[in-house]
């Protein structure tokens, strides 16, 4: 029939703009656009299209609908010239307005200057404008710098690909280079862009606010509070018996636990240490030495046929682990992670590597670290500390992971069945505690799935910057079951958490979005403090009775 060849010639030539049509992947392999590459694009983008020659065709009912349905996937035609477009108006606002400030600072400043010294004037002047100059736009850089590196924490990929460029996933965010290609007249611009890119050499590096370990709810490393020292001497009095009360060190450490003692602290609760002190350092010597005799044995197989696909998935993911944080930078970082996570998948065969195991070795490793050094461990070079250190640490660190993960196991095993138990917990719990957030996923068919899994999976690391992390893992430590069952709670308060910013958003992508890139880079231990406590009473009010959360 004719309609029928009708139809498949409009598939042919709109292929491109099906909806859920293939589209371009920004990431390590795929960079996002980039106007430097794409000048042409952008003098086109000025230029009206050519003009259709021949009759244009009558709209079916598809296009009609398509023209007016605006898909999250699905960009246009050119997509790169609509980038084009979108990057130069962008520009434009932010070269005007930088310049704006600029003019204005000058002005004052040159003022000033005639009225201290007018006979050099002149010098003066072309000096303090090129300060003035610098200053506006590494304010500016530093802003976007933080503004990339927020989204960038969602992901584990996207920040991995943002390691090489200011772009992430497909939005479009400012580049070091567009001033001058947004404003190619404008002189102030181009010396700006080149003496941003001048300066980024030079620049020291930057940690971004959501990678820094200290609480940001304080400044620099304040002086010790005196509820604070006293909490400290109840944990270093309890701790100095010679048979530690686990039932005590639980209960002192669910509020937290002070950075001085939290590694002895999480050992015991782990269970990796005993709780007499005399057996502690024979426990210690034995299991350390049976750790480095399993890399002996089984590290040199990680090439064998049988065991390459899980080094090399392995060796993939180690980079992509805490990317915004130069501590796991470190080549010799890297190989202490490859070699604990390797070693626990030949030992688990049940379940072997997954994907998201490499997150929990972080907040253990960060933790034994700082019982062997005093300053921040940001920018830390491991490489300084003794080579014992480092093979306590990671021994260390494999053993306490191991302790972890095996009440969590069945997340990891085939199909994930943990996991698929957790969410849907979880969906039948937030269904009683706030049923206007339920429904309202429901109505734009948000499954909890979605967003949740990487919840449960990842234990909410991929959703707190590392230092909440370590707070919230105090709790789970004290707690009975805490990884695996008060979790449950912790991601229900959590969710509630965004109840308003959730009943805001009107469609699916919103939605997602939004849960995928929840603002909390600027969390410290209050907002986890009160997240636990959140956590707390809907334990207290549905643990011992699932039937409240049951239709």
């Amino acid at each position: 029939m004719s309609s029928d060849g009708n139809r498949k010639q409009f598939w042919k030539r709109n292929a491109a703009k099906v909806p859920g049509s293939i589209q371009h992947v920004y990431g390590a392999q795929h960079p996002p656009f980039d106007p430097l590459l794409h000048a042409n694009l952008i003098k086109a983008g000025n230029k009206p299209p050519p003009a259709t020659p021949g009759k244009p065709k009558k709209a079916t009912t598809f296009q009609e609908f398509e023209s007016i349905t605006s898909d999250a996937w699905d960009v246009g035609d050119d997509d790169d010239e609509l980038l084009a477009m979108a990057a130069q108006n962008l520009n434009i606002e932010v070269v005007m307005e930088t310049a704006n400030k600029v003019i204005e600072n000058h002005s004052k400043q040159q003022e000033r200057q005639r009225q201290d010294d007018p006979t050099e004037s002149g010098q003066r002047e072309e000096d303090a404008q090129e300060e003035v100059v610098a200053e506006e736009v590494e304010e500016e850089e530093e802003d976007e710098y933080l503004r990339v590196e927020e989204v960038d924490a969602i992901s584990p990929d996207a920040s991995f690909a943002s390691q090489s460029s200011p772009y992430t996933d497909s939005r479009l965010v400012k580049s070091h280079s567009e001033a001058p290609i947004g404003s190619p007249k404008d002189a102030a611009g181009e010396h700006a862009g080149l003496h941003r890119q001048r300066s980024l050499p030079h620049r020291p590096p930057i940690i971004p606010l959501v990678a820094r370990m200290a609480d940001q709810n304080t400044s620099g490393t304040p002086a010790m509070t005196e509820r604070e020292a006293s909490r400290l001497d109840k944990f270093k009095q309890l701790l100095a018996g010679p048979n530690t009360d686990l039932e005590e060190l639980r209960k002192l450490s669910w509020s937290g636990i002070p950075r001085q003692v939290r590694p002895i602290a999480w050992k015991l609760l782990s269970g990796y240490l005993p709780a007499n002190a005399e057996r502690r350092e024979s426990v210690l010597q034995r299991k350390r030495q049976e750790y480095f005799g399993f890399i002996q044995q089984y590290y040199d197989s990680r090439n064998d046929e049988h065991h390459q696909d899980t080094y090399r998935q392995i060796h993939i993911d180690i980079p992509r682990t805490n990317p915004l944080i130069p501590l796991f930078q470190q080549a010799s970082v890297q190989e202490i992670f490859e070699r604990i996570l390797f070693i626990w998948a030949i030992r688990h065969p049940a379940s072997g590597y997954v994907q998201g195991i490499n997150d929990l070795v972080t907040p253990f490793f960060v933790v034994f670290v700082f019982e062997y050094i005093e300053e921040e461990v940001e920018n830390f070079d491991v490489s300084s500390l003794q080579e014992e250190a480092l093979r306590n640490i990671e021994a260390d660190s494999f053993w306490c992971m191991s302790k972890l993960l095996d009440g969590i196991q069945d997340n990891y095993t085939f199909a994930q069945p943990g996991i698929q138990r957790k969410v849907k917990a979880l969906e039948e719990l937030v269904s009683r505690i706030d049923e206007s957030v339920h429904r309202h996923m429901q109505q734009y068919e948000v499954e909890y799935l979605q967003f949740a899994f990487r919840w449960m999976n990842n234990l909410l690391m991929r959703e707190l910057p590392l230092r909440c992390t370590i707070r919230l893992w105090d709790t789970y430590q004290a707690e009975p079951e805490g990884f695996s069952h008060f979790h449950l709670y912790v991601c229900a308060a959590f969710l509630v958490r965004w109840r308003k910013e959730i009943l805001e958003e009107r469609d699916f992508q919103g939605l997602m979005i939004l849960l995928q890139n929840l603002p909390t880079m600027h969390w410290g231990n209050e907002e986890v403090s009160v997240l636990l406590a959140e956590a707390y009473r809907l334990k207290f009010a549905f643990a011992d009775a699932p039937n409240h959360y049951k239709r």
